[in-house]
Protein backbone atom coordinates (compact mmCIF):
# COMPACT_ATOMS: atom_id res chain seq x y z
CA UNK A 1 0.00 0.00 0.00
CA UNK A 2 1.65 3.26 -1.10
CA UNK A 3 1.85 6.19 1.27
CA UNK A 4 -0.66 8.96 0.57
CA UNK A 5 2.21 11.36 -0.18
CA UNK A 6 3.23 9.41 -3.29
CA UNK A 7 1.94 10.75 -6.65
CA UNK A 8 -1.76 10.29 -7.33
CA UNK A 9 -3.51 9.43 -10.55
CA UNK A 10 -6.71 10.93 -9.12
CA UNK A 11 -8.88 11.44 -6.06
CA UNK A 12 -12.20 9.62 -5.65
CA UNK A 13 -15.13 11.18 -3.78
CA UNK A 14 -18.85 10.49 -3.30
CA UNK A 15 -21.65 13.07 -3.55
CA UNK A 16 -23.70 10.90 -1.24
CA UNK A 17 -25.24 13.11 1.44
CA UNK A 18 -28.98 12.55 1.86
CA UNK A 19 -31.76 14.26 3.81
CA UNK A 20 -32.46 11.15 5.89
CA UNK A 21 -29.00 11.39 7.46
CA UNK A 22 -28.12 15.07 7.19
CA UNK A 23 -31.51 16.77 7.64
CA UNK A 24 -31.35 20.56 7.55
CA UNK A 25 -27.60 20.44 6.91
CA UNK A 26 -28.00 18.75 3.51
CA UNK A 27 -27.41 21.82 1.36
CA UNK A 28 -24.45 22.95 3.45
CA UNK A 29 -22.76 19.56 3.42
CA UNK A 30 -23.17 19.39 -0.37
CA UNK A 31 -21.50 22.81 -0.52
CA UNK A 32 -18.64 21.43 1.59
CA UNK A 33 -18.25 18.45 -0.74
CA UNK A 34 -18.17 20.77 -3.72
CA UNK A 35 -15.55 22.98 -2.06
CA UNK A 36 -13.32 20.01 -1.20
CA UNK A 37 -13.63 18.58 -4.72
CA UNK A 38 -12.99 21.88 -6.52
CA UNK A 39 -10.02 22.65 -4.25
CA UNK A 40 -8.42 19.26 -4.92
CA UNK A 41 -9.12 19.66 -8.66
CA UNK A 42 -6.67 22.59 -8.68
CA UNK A 43 -3.92 20.03 -8.13
CA UNK A 44 -5.06 16.68 -9.53
CA UNK A 45 -8.03 15.01 -11.26
CA UNK A 46 -11.12 14.33 -9.14
CA UNK A 47 -13.79 11.74 -9.92
CA UNK A 48 -17.03 12.05 -7.95
CA UNK A 49 -19.59 9.26 -7.61
CA UNK A 50 -23.10 10.70 -7.72
CA UNK A 51 -26.67 9.43 -7.87
CA UNK A 52 -28.09 9.77 -11.37
CA UNK A 53 -30.86 12.17 -10.33
CA UNK A 54 -28.32 14.49 -8.68
CA UNK A 55 -25.95 14.90 -11.62
CA UNK A 56 -26.96 18.49 -12.35
CA UNK A 57 -26.79 19.41 -8.65
CA UNK A 58 -23.35 17.86 -8.26
CA UNK A 59 -22.10 19.67 -11.36
CA UNK A 60 -23.33 22.99 -9.96
CA UNK A 61 -21.69 22.36 -6.58
CA UNK A 62 -18.39 20.90 -7.82
CA UNK A 63 -17.77 22.93 -10.94
CA UNK A 64 -16.67 21.86 -14.44
CA UNK A 65 -13.30 20.34 -13.48
CA UNK A 66 -14.67 17.38 -11.52
CA UNK A 67 -15.58 14.19 -13.39
CA UNK A 68 -18.94 12.67 -12.41
CA UNK A 69 -19.83 8.96 -12.52
CA UNK A 70 -23.30 7.69 -11.63
CA UNK A 71 -23.52 5.28 -8.70
CA UNK A 72 -26.06 4.35 -6.02
CA UNK A 73 -24.94 5.78 -2.66
CA UNK A 74 -25.98 5.86 0.99
CA UNK A 75 -23.58 8.53 2.26
CA UNK A 76 -20.43 10.51 1.45
CA UNK A 77 -17.54 8.86 3.33
CA UNK A 78 -15.41 7.63 0.42
CA UNK A 79 -12.37 6.95 2.61
CA UNK A 80 -14.31 4.17 4.28
CA UNK A 81 -16.59 2.87 1.52
CA UNK A 82 -14.10 3.04 -1.34
CA UNK A 83 -11.33 0.53 -2.05
CA UNK A 84 -7.76 0.76 -0.82
CA UNK A 85 -5.48 0.83 -3.87
CA UNK A 86 -2.31 -1.25 -3.74
CA UNK A 87 0.52 -2.22 -6.09
CA UNK A 88 1.01 -5.92 -6.80
CA UNK A 89 4.56 -7.25 -7.07
CA UNK A 90 3.96 -7.48 -10.81
CA UNK A 91 3.32 -3.74 -10.89
CA UNK A 92 -0.40 -4.20 -11.48
CA UNK A 93 -2.71 -1.78 -9.67
CA UNK A 94 -5.22 -3.57 -7.48
CA UNK A 95 -8.06 -2.41 -5.24
CA UNK A 96 -8.82 -4.04 -1.89
CA UNK A 97 -12.49 -4.35 -0.96
CA UNK A 98 -12.60 -4.34 2.85
CA UNK A 99 -16.29 -5.34 3.03
CA UNK A 100 -17.75 -2.09 4.37
CA UNK A 101 -20.53 -2.91 6.85
CA UNK A 102 -21.61 0.52 8.04
CA UNK A 103 -18.98 0.78 10.80
CA UNK A 104 -20.30 -2.32 12.52
CA UNK A 105 -23.88 -2.07 11.22
CA UNK A 106 -24.41 1.36 12.77
CA UNK A 107 -25.74 2.80 9.51
CA UNK A 108 -27.58 1.50 6.42
CA UNK A 109 -25.06 0.53 3.75
CA UNK A 110 -26.80 -1.48 1.04
CA UNK A 111 -25.41 0.80 -1.67
CA UNK A 112 -22.19 1.87 0.06
CA UNK A 113 -21.13 -1.77 0.51
CA UNK A 114 -20.83 -1.93 -3.29
CA UNK A 115 -18.88 1.31 -3.76
CA UNK A 116 -15.46 -0.36 -3.53
CA UNK A 117 -16.29 -2.74 -6.38
CA UNK A 118 -17.85 0.03 -8.50
CA UNK A 119 -14.80 2.25 -7.98
CA UNK A 120 -12.34 -0.53 -8.79
CA UNK A 121 -14.15 -1.30 -12.04
CA UNK A 122 -14.23 2.38 -13.04
CA UNK A 123 -10.50 2.66 -12.24
CA UNK A 124 -9.67 -0.46 -14.27
CA UNK A 125 -8.09 -1.97 -11.16
CA UNK A 126 -8.43 -5.66 -10.37
CA UNK A 127 -10.43 -6.18 -7.19
CA UNK A 128 -8.73 -7.93 -4.28
CA UNK A 129 -11.03 -9.68 -1.82
CA UNK A 130 -10.36 -10.29 1.85
CA UNK A 131 -12.31 -11.68 4.78
CA UNK A 132 -11.36 -8.67 6.90
CA UNK A 133 -14.01 -6.04 7.61
CA UNK A 134 -12.63 -2.55 8.12
CA UNK A 135 -12.50 0.92 6.56
CA UNK A 136 -9.85 2.94 4.78
CA UNK A 137 -9.80 5.47 7.62
CA UNK A 138 -8.68 2.68 9.95
CA UNK A 139 -5.28 2.29 8.23
CA UNK A 140 -2.36 4.74 8.19
CA UNK A 141 0.87 3.66 6.46
CA UNK A 142 4.28 5.22 5.93
CA UNK A 143 4.88 3.49 2.57
CA UNK A 144 7.95 1.77 4.04
CA UNK A 145 6.25 -1.17 5.72
CA UNK A 146 4.87 0.38 8.92
CA UNK A 147 1.20 0.94 9.76
CA UNK A 148 -0.71 2.65 12.56
CA UNK A 149 -4.08 1.07 13.45
CA UNK A 150 -6.52 1.43 16.36
CA UNK A 151 -7.59 -1.77 18.10
CA UNK A 152 -11.00 -0.27 18.89
CA UNK A 153 -11.90 -0.14 15.21
CA UNK A 154 -10.35 -3.22 13.59
CA UNK A 155 -10.30 -5.64 16.55
CA UNK A 156 -13.98 -5.06 17.22
CA UNK A 157 -16.71 -7.68 17.40
CA UNK A 158 -18.90 -5.51 15.19
CA UNK A 159 -16.41 -5.92 12.32
CA UNK A 160 -14.23 -8.96 12.91
CA UNK A 161 -15.73 -11.18 15.63
CA UNK A 162 -13.16 -13.45 17.27
CA UNK A 163 -10.26 -11.76 15.50
CA UNK A 164 -7.07 -11.55 17.55
CA UNK A 165 -4.28 -9.06 17.00
CA UNK A 166 -1.96 -11.75 15.65
CA UNK A 167 -4.62 -13.04 13.26
CA UNK A 168 -5.23 -9.53 11.92
CA UNK A 169 -1.52 -8.87 11.55
CA UNK A 170 -0.95 -11.97 9.42
CA UNK A 171 -3.65 -10.92 6.98
CA UNK A 172 -2.86 -7.21 6.89
CA UNK A 173 0.88 -7.73 6.43
CA UNK A 174 0.33 -10.08 3.49
CA UNK A 175 -2.37 -7.92 1.95
CA UNK A 176 -0.76 -4.48 2.24
CA UNK A 177 2.96 -5.30 2.20
CA UNK A 178 3.49 -4.41 5.85
CA UNK A 179 6.32 -5.48 8.15
CA UNK A 180 5.31 -3.75 11.37
CA UNK A 181 1.97 -2.63 12.82
CA UNK A 182 1.83 -0.20 15.75
CA UNK A 183 -1.47 -0.74 17.54
CA UNK A 184 -3.06 2.12 19.45
CA UNK A 185 -6.00 1.33 21.75
CA UNK A 186 -8.46 3.98 20.55
CA UNK A 187 -11.88 3.82 22.19
CA UNK A 188 -15.10 2.05 21.30
CA UNK A 189 -18.53 3.58 20.96
CA UNK A 190 -17.67 7.27 21.29
CA UNK A 191 -18.07 7.91 17.56
CA UNK A 192 -19.48 5.92 14.66
CA UNK A 193 -16.01 4.76 13.52
CA UNK A 194 -14.88 3.50 16.94
CA UNK A 195 -11.90 5.90 16.75
CA UNK A 196 -10.38 5.74 13.30
CA UNK A 197 -6.64 6.31 13.23
CA UNK A 198 -6.82 9.15 10.66
CA UNK A 199 -8.18 11.53 13.29
CA UNK A 200 -5.65 10.67 16.00
CA UNK A 201 -2.27 9.78 14.41
CA UNK A 202 -0.83 10.26 10.92
CA UNK A 203 2.55 9.66 9.31
CA UNK A 204 4.19 12.79 7.91
CA UNK A 205 6.96 10.68 6.43
CA UNK A 206 8.90 7.61 7.55
CA UNK A 207 9.58 7.89 11.26
CA UNK A 208 7.51 11.05 11.77
CA UNK A 209 4.07 10.79 13.40
CA UNK A 210 1.61 13.63 13.93
CA UNK A 211 -0.62 13.17 16.96
CA UNK A 212 -3.89 14.92 17.70
CA UNK A 213 -3.79 16.48 21.16
CA UNK A 214 -6.81 17.75 23.10
CA UNK A 215 -5.65 19.93 26.02
CA UNK A 216 -9.02 19.65 27.77
CA UNK A 217 -8.20 17.36 30.69
CA UNK A 218 -11.87 16.47 31.16
CA UNK A 219 -12.12 15.05 27.63
CA UNK A 220 -11.88 11.32 26.91
CA UNK A 221 -9.77 12.30 23.90
CA UNK A 222 -7.18 13.88 26.22
CA UNK A 223 -6.77 10.65 28.19
CA UNK A 224 -6.67 8.57 25.01
CA UNK A 225 -4.03 10.84 23.48
CA UNK A 226 -1.77 10.49 26.51
CA UNK A 227 -1.94 6.71 26.20
CA UNK A 228 -1.26 6.91 22.45
CA UNK A 229 1.76 9.13 23.09
CA UNK A 230 3.14 6.66 25.64
CA UNK A 231 2.91 3.83 23.08
CA UNK A 232 4.29 5.85 20.16
CA UNK A 233 7.26 7.13 22.14
CA UNK A 234 8.25 3.56 22.92
CA UNK A 235 7.55 2.21 19.43
CA UNK A 236 9.89 1.47 16.54
CA UNK A 237 9.04 1.45 12.85
CA UNK A 238 9.75 -1.38 10.40
CA UNK A 239 13.34 -0.16 10.04
CA UNK A 240 13.88 -0.30 13.80
CA UNK A 241 13.96 3.47 14.20
CA UNK A 242 12.35 5.45 17.01
CA UNK A 243 9.55 7.77 15.99
CA UNK A 244 9.65 11.56 16.00
CA UNK A 245 6.37 12.75 17.54
CA UNK A 246 4.77 16.06 16.53
CA UNK A 247 1.65 17.26 18.35
CA UNK A 248 -1.10 19.29 16.71
CA UNK A 249 -3.39 20.80 19.31
CA UNK A 250 -7.16 20.84 18.76
CA UNK A 251 -8.87 24.23 18.44
CA UNK A 252 -10.14 25.64 21.73
CA UNK A 253 -13.09 27.27 19.99
CA UNK A 254 -15.06 26.67 16.81
CA UNK A 255 -17.67 28.60 14.87
CA UNK A 256 -21.09 28.25 16.47
CA UNK A 257 -23.23 27.56 13.38
CA UNK A 258 -22.69 23.78 13.18
CA UNK A 259 -21.30 23.09 16.65
CA UNK A 260 -22.70 19.86 18.09
CA UNK A 261 -21.62 16.83 20.14
CA UNK A 262 -20.36 15.02 17.03
CA UNK A 263 -18.22 17.91 15.70
CA UNK A 264 -14.79 16.58 14.70
CA UNK A 265 -12.56 19.48 15.71
CA UNK A 266 -9.11 18.29 14.74
CA UNK A 267 -6.47 19.10 12.15
CA UNK A 268 -5.12 15.61 11.42
CA UNK A 269 -7.88 14.75 8.96
CA UNK A 270 -6.07 16.66 6.21
CA UNK A 271 -5.53 15.16 2.74
CA UNK A 272 -2.34 15.08 0.67
CA UNK A 273 -2.67 15.77 -3.06
CA UNK A 274 -0.09 16.29 -5.78
CA UNK A 275 1.83 19.34 -4.63
CA UNK A 276 -0.49 20.39 -1.80
CA UNK A 277 -2.03 19.65 1.60
CA UNK A 278 -5.77 20.28 1.90
CA UNK A 279 -6.51 20.98 5.56
CA UNK A 280 -9.35 22.35 7.70
CA UNK A 281 -9.63 25.59 9.61
CA UNK A 282 -12.16 26.11 12.38
CA UNK A 283 -12.14 29.84 13.11
CA UNK A 284 -9.72 29.63 16.04
CA UNK A 285 -7.04 32.00 14.73
CA UNK A 286 -4.24 30.78 17.00
CA UNK A 287 -4.90 27.05 16.55
CA UNK A 288 -5.55 27.41 12.81
CA UNK A 289 -2.25 29.23 12.34
CA UNK A 290 -0.38 26.70 14.46
CA UNK A 291 -1.75 23.85 12.34
CA UNK A 292 -0.90 25.73 9.14
CA UNK A 293 2.70 26.35 10.20
CA UNK A 294 3.16 22.79 11.51
CA UNK A 295 1.92 21.26 8.25
CA UNK A 296 4.00 23.68 6.19
CA UNK A 297 7.12 22.74 8.16
CA UNK A 298 6.44 19.03 7.70
CA UNK A 299 5.55 19.33 4.01
CA UNK A 300 7.88 22.09 2.75
CA UNK A 301 7.49 21.09 -0.91
CA UNK A 302 3.69 21.41 -0.79
CA UNK A 303 1.27 24.30 -0.62
CA UNK A 304 -0.97 24.11 2.48
CA UNK A 305 -4.55 25.15 1.67
CA UNK A 306 -6.96 25.54 4.58
CA UNK A 307 -10.73 25.48 3.93
CA UNK A 308 -13.90 25.69 6.01
CA UNK A 309 -15.62 22.28 6.15
CA UNK A 310 -17.62 22.87 9.32
CA UNK A 311 -20.69 20.98 8.13
CA UNK A 312 -18.63 17.87 7.29
CA UNK A 313 -17.04 18.17 10.74
CA UNK A 314 -20.50 18.45 12.31
CA UNK A 315 -21.20 15.01 10.80
CA UNK A 316 -18.19 13.59 12.65
CA UNK A 317 -15.67 13.58 9.81
CA UNK A 318 -13.20 15.65 7.85
CA UNK A 319 -11.55 16.17 4.49
CA UNK A 320 -9.62 12.90 4.61
CA UNK A 321 -12.84 10.98 5.35
CA UNK A 322 -14.43 12.22 2.11
CA UNK A 323 -11.56 11.23 -0.18
CA UNK A 324 -9.68 8.18 -1.43
CA UNK A 325 -6.48 8.45 -3.43
CA UNK A 326 -5.73 6.35 -6.49
CA UNK A 327 -1.92 6.19 -6.74
CA UNK A 328 -0.07 6.37 -10.02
Amino acid sequence: MPDESEPHLRTWMAFGACAELWGDMLGAVQDNLGLIASTIARFEPVTMLVREHELELARAKCGPNVELITCALDDLWMRDTGPVFIHAKSGERMAVDFNFNGWGNKQAHRSDSKVAAVTAKAAWARIKKTALVLEGGAIEVDGKGTALITESSVLNENRNPGMTKSMAEVQLKALLGLHSIIWLPGIRGRDITDAHIDFYARFAGPGVVLVHFDPDTSSYVHAMTLRHLEILRAARDASGNALKIVLIEAPSEIRAQYKNEHFAAGYLNYYLVNGAVIAPEFGDAKADQNALHTLQDLYPERLVVQINIDCIAAGGGGIHCTTQQEPK
